[in-house]
């Protein structure tokens, strides 16, 4: 019967770590690996050393997680907006013409407040909820194709604007 003490991983499994400036009989030795002479030779490097230039980890901010350059902004525009515009057929410049969004603004329309009667709606982006409801009042969705014709935005933000 093989006892704990019998066992021993297979030939070839397991390799030796290197042990470095341990004499001239194996690899590393002399220098170690470490080049000739200079401050990174003499073990006087404090991890993440950079020559005096203020180190990365100083660099980056504090706070954990980053904003997403290419992150579309929707103006949201609500069901009940719609129902109080009085309007069968919506479309972003009826709604810049009634204040609801900004000339240019990519406009999603959003599932909150119900429709009483058929509206067609032409948006960029719609919730779920939103076409779902329109649907049901007997109203029709059409989307309008973002400006951008390649799938996702122009990168913005100061480290990519201010070049």
């Amino acid at each position: 019967m093989t006892k704990l003490h019998d066992l021993a991983p297979a030939t070839g499994a397991t390799k030796a770590k290197r042990r470095v400036g341990r004499g001239t009989g194996g690899k590393g030795h002399k220098t170690a690996g470490r080049g000739t002479k200079g401050q990174k030779a003499r073990n006087t490097m404090p991890a993440g050393f950079e020559g005096g230039q203020l180190p990365l980890m100083q660099r980056i901010p504090k706070l954990k997680g980053f904003t997403n350059p290419f992150r579309i902004e929707y103006t949201p525009v609500n069901l009940a907006a719609l129902e109080a515009l009085g309007k069968d057929e919506v479309t972003p410049a009826v709604l810049v013409e009634a204040g609801l969004a900004r000339p240019k603004a990519l406009i999603k329309v959003l599932g909150q407040g119900n429709l009483t009667r058929p509206v067609k709606v032409s948006a960029h982006a719609f919730s779920k909820s939103a076409e779902a409801a329109i649907g049901a009042a007997g109203g029709s969705v059409e989307k309008v194709p973002l400006p951008y014709g390649h799938g996702r935005p122009p990168a913005s933000g100061n480290a990519l604007m201010n070049r």
